[in-house]
Order: C-alpha cells, then structure tokens, then sequence
C-alpha cells in the first residue's frame, strides 16, 4: 500500500466515523431494520475503500455514501422476501405501483429526526445495559467491534456476539423505528441519557484494567451528547448530562501527576482545567435552568459547577454542595449519592458529621464490594486521627478495585498511616 492510499484509507475511516450514524439512520428509516440497514452503510464503506483510493474522495462523501447504500437497498429490497411484503404492503396502502420509486422518495426525505429515533431504538429498554451501551457505540459513535472490546477491556466476540443478539432482539421485538411520544418518551429519554452516561464514566474513571482514564471513550459519550442536545433542544437533562460531562472532562488534564498517579480534586492544579469546556458546560447548565430543569443530570452539573467555579479549593461552596446532595439523596435514594453527601457535609461540617453518614450506610448490599466507600470512611478517620482504622479501611478498599492504578494508590496511602 504506498503512503497516498494509506492517508486515503485513513480520511475514509474519519469520514465514516462522522458519517455513519446518519447513513444508518436514515437506511433504518428505510428497511425498518437496524441489521439490515448496518449491513447496506458497510456495503457502501466497502464501495468506498475500493473506489475512493482512485478516484479521490468526493467533495460530498456522504451524498456518495447515501447514493451507494441507496442502490444497494434497492437492489436487496426488490430481490428477497422482505421487498416481497414490503411490495404487497405498500401496493395495498399507498397503491404505489413501482417499489423503487416509493423507496427513492423515502431516502430522500429529509432525515429529520432519524438520529434521534436510532439513539432511541439503540437505546431501547429491552436491551441489557451492556448490550445498548456496545450497540450504541457502534452505530452511533462509529466504533468498530474491536474498539468497543478494547475500550470496555472485554473479548472481541463477546462484544460481537452482544451486538448480534441486540439487533437480533430488536428485531424479534418489531421496535418501531420512531421517536416515543408521553410518558414513554421520558422513560426512553432516561435510557438514552444513561447509556450516554455509562460510556462517558468507563471512559472517565476506567473501572478495571491498567488505565485509569480511556479519553476516547469521554470524546465518544460528549459527542453523543452534543449530537443528541441538537436534536432534543427542550429537553433539560440532555442539557443537564452535556454539561455534567463538559465540567467533569475539563479537569482531565490535572487528574494526573507526571507518573500517572492520581490526583484528588481539591490538589489538583486548577490553571490545568480546561476553560473552553468549563464554559460550554455552563452554558449548557444555563440552558437546563432556563428549562426549569431539576432532575438528577441537572443537580449533578450544578455540583460540578460549584466547583468549576472556584478559583481555588478553599473557595469551594461545600455548604451548597451538601444541600445539592440531599436533593439528589431525595430524588434517587441511592447509597452512593449518600455517600457522596457525607463527604460534602464532612467539607462542610467537619468529619465526624460526615463519618455519622458513611457509618448508618455501611451495611447496605449495594456498597458491599464497592471500594469508594470503605476510602472515604479511611479518609476521614485519618483526619480524626483514627489511623490504624484508617489504615485497614485503605488496605479494603484496595482488595476491592479492579483498577490496577487506583489500588496502588490506596496501599500507598495505607502505607503512609503505618
């Protein structure tokens, strides 16, 4: 391969990463089929990597692509049994005498709202969390089966097999291709927002392996959420979760010391945070606000941009921070939020208040085996001077993370009480 094709197989790649979530969409539109229409937009990559490097990439590639996967549809619909029954169907309803015709007309509608019923129909209840998490980032974030294994620090085929069986259920389910209207589009909207959210937080604090942070991860759940604010402006918990994740990546560049070693938030280096994000998380925090919004995405933000907004540590709002916490303890009852809240009112109150905390949550099932809470009980028994408590709470809270850097991290603090 000489250096000019290799460039040009590169830029195909980067315009089908970019590109590929709207031609899958709007073929899903088409085929009302997420594995066919997946299976027509590959078609048309492989056209472009046989021809491209030839003839150029066109000055519209993704008008090529969508011709391309056009004839290809045509071509698949007028000769199987799904152009049989579409045939008959359309005949009887719309009494269209010419399939190719009525199928030229549908791809040439404006697209519309199709990515936004594929971030739904990949996001759809009835998959795992796992499968709408690997299905969406392959048919929305453009990622290969290999990437997506890479990044989640699974096997290749069990990724594969997992979006398989996901395109296959939801065809088995007959999930129309559309945008839910009521009570079910909150509810979808919830799984979607989730979805996003999960691949941004493995991205952001990589629950196992040697890497503490995955940055493409982060960039893949920012777009999807920028992608999805454009397309659902009323929404405010999609601005909510857009401005969460803008204000937690802007201090990814100080989470780290020069070894790799992590760094807490009130140490880390504040001229390090990146402004540009800072402030597009704000603004998408004001855009939520001005929605009236107050769910869980929204108070999430509001606590990040306390933060964002201090200058330095000492001028973190801890007493607005902790009553923040109780909303969202109100809002989800969940034993982390709790936790998070006792250490706030520890910033606030002084740490025995925020231990009280931690203590009447020790024994709930869901933070048996979760490390985060027996670090914040050794965090602040050591500022009580508890240090051999201490001590034994870091060395747990070690045996319990799957994170190879943060363990090294909680022995070294065990180490420095001893």
């Amino acid at each position: 391969m000489t250096a000019v094709t290799a460039e040009t197989h590169a830029a195909i790649r980067e315009v089908w990463r970019f590109e590929a979530p709207k031609l899958i969409a709007t073929l899903t539109r088409l085929v009302r089929d997420v594995g066919i229409a997946e299976e027509l937009a590959q078609d048309a990559l492989v056209a472009a990597l046989e021809s491209w490097p030839e003839t150029g990439i066109p000055v519209k590639p993704a008008a090529w692509l969508v011709t391309t996967a056009k004839r290809r549809a045509l071509n698949v619909l007028g000769h199987n049994k799904i152009a049989d029954r579409k045939h008959e169907q359309l005949a009887q309803e719309h009494e269209v005498p010419d399939l190719a015709t009525e199928l030229e007309a549908r791809l040439d509608d404006d697209v519309g709202d199709d990515l936004l019923r594929l971030m739904f129909i990949s996001c759809h209840p009835v998959l795992s969390s796992e499968a709408r998490a690997a299905l969406t980032l392959r048919l929305l974030g453009g990622l290969t089966t290999e990437e997506i294994a890479r990044a989640f620090l699974a096997p290749e085929p069990t990724i594969a097999q997992r979006i398989v069986r996901a395109k296959r259920t939801l065809a088995d389910a007959k999930i129309p291709f559309e945008v839910p209207r009521g009570a079910d589009r909150a509810e979808r909207l919830a799984s979607v927002l989730e979805v996003i959210y999960l691949i941004f937080n493995e991205g952001y604090a990589a629950s196992a392996g040697d890497d503490a942070v995955r940055p493409a991860l982060c960039d893949d759940a920012l777009r999807l959420g920028r992608v999805l604010a454009g397309l659902a402006p009323d929404e405010p918990e999609v601005h909510g979760l857009v401005a969460l994740m803008e204000l937690h990546a802007s201090r990814a560049g100080a989470r780290r010391g020069p070894s790799g070693e992590h760094v807490l938030l009130l140490e880390q280096d504040r001229r390090r945070w990146d402004i540009g994000m800072i402030r597009r998380g704000l603004d998408a925090l004001a855009k939520a606000d001005g929605l009236g919004g107050a769910g869980t995405y929204v108070l999430q933000a509001k606590i990040s941009a306390c933060h964002a907004r201090a200058t330095t540590a000492a001028e973190t709002d801890w007493a607005e921070i902790a009553a923040i916490y109780a909303q969202l303890v109100a809002l989800t009852r969940s034993p982390v939020v709790e936790l998070n809240r006792a250490m706030a009112v520890a910033m606030a109150d002084g740490p025995a208040a925020g231990l009280a905390i931690l203590d009447a949550i020790a024994g709930e099932p869901s933070l048996a085996t979760y490390p985060w809470l027996p670090s914040a009980r050794a965090d602040l028994l050591a500022k009580l001077g508890r240090n051999a408590e201490a001590k034994a709470e870091y060395e747990r809270a070690a045996e319990l993370t799957r994170n190879t850097r943060d363990r090294a991290l909680l022995l070294e603090r065990a180490a420095l009480l001893a």
